[in-house]
């Protein structure tokens, strides 16, 4: 199983604990396969400076079952990037496609949220606008609500910062089952937070019907 991790300049280096969580889980399950897509191939400066280096652009690179779109400081140029935009939406058909994050606003930005469900980040160091306020109003179109994620069977949006690995473990479980994910939760020392996040925070995830 593929997945793309889209990082753009100011990505915020937390969220890459994404792609930490699935390195950990490919010890349980060998056939994940997990590359880096940036709107450009090769050097990505992320907020504070580290740099990381996207395998693919996003525009050329190969068809992915999950791509993950990072979030940071570098949302607010990320989502005025029509090409990115553009990119999302056609990546949208077949794919399934979550955000961490900020990385819910370049999605709303792109329109893919229209109509259903989403979180993003709630908390920042004042006077810094909470970003979950900012998604209610530049997209009256998106229902916001306040969740650790959400699930809209299609898209998943993940909450703030550290969140970022309980939508990774949620994705796991949703692909490979509870056992991987309660497997990876323990190999990462993650299975007490995890668990109370469940439970202080629950997940809003839309049932078949």
């Amino acid at each position: 199983m593929k997945f793309g991790i889209f990082i753009y300049d100011g990505v915020e280096p937390i969220d890459l604990a994404t792609f930490g969580v699935l390195s950990m889980a490919r010890r349980i399950r060998p056939e994940i396969e997990i590359h880096t897509v940036g709107p450009v191939a090769g050097p990505v400066r992320l907020s504070n400076g580290l740099v990381v280096l996207a395998d693919y652009a996003l525009a050329d690179a190969p068809s992915f079952d999950v791509l993950i779109v990072t979030g940071g400081p570098g949302w607010v140029e990320e989502s005025r990037r029509a090409e990115t935009l553009d990119l999302l939406r056609e990546r949208s058909q077949g794919t399934l496609l979550v955000s961490v994050c900020t990385g819910a606003m370049i999605l709303g930005a792109s329109g893919v949220l229209e109509g259903l469900r989403a979180t993003t980040k709630r908390e920042v160091v004042p006077p810094e606008f909470p970003p979950i306020r900012q998604m209610t109003d530049l997209y009256p179109g998106i229902d916001v609500v306040e969740a650790s994620l959400v699930d809209e069977g299609h898209v998943i949006t993940g909450g703030g910062v550290s969140l970022c690995i309980d939508a990774t473990l949620h994705l796991l479980d949703r692909l490979f089952g509870g056992n991987v994910a309660a497997e990876t939760a323990r190999i990462i020392e993650y299975q007490r937070a995890w668990s109370a996040n469940l439970e202080q925070f629950p997940p809003l995830v839309r049932r078949p019907v």
